[in-house]
């Protein structure tokens, strides 16, 4: 068992490292008042397809990064470790 909690703090780690360096690469949402003003780019091509964009790459991991650090988290924090 001690082994298997070795390994899954190492991975804790690697994950709370590659959630950090995926959150800092995203651009800022902030449109600023030219947003506000024209509506922000949800009508243009960019906007439209997003997903398919290096900004919705990094989205998606994000959230698959912060879902995998919260399962970790309670799984390292179980009793039953020794």
């Amino acid at each position: 068992m001690a082994a298997l909690k070795t390994v899954l703090t190492i991975l804790y780690i690697l994950i709370c490292l590659a959630l950090i360096v995926v959150v800092l690469m995203q651009e800022s949402k902030a449109e600023g008042l030219s947003g506000a003003l024209t509506g922000g780019n949800s009508q243009t091509y960019w906007g439209k397809n997003k997903g398919r964009s290096v900004e919705g790459t990094l989205q998606k991991l994000t959230v698959l990064f912060g879902t995998l650090f919260v399962v970790l988290s309670v799984v390292l924090q179980l009793k039953f470790w020794p």
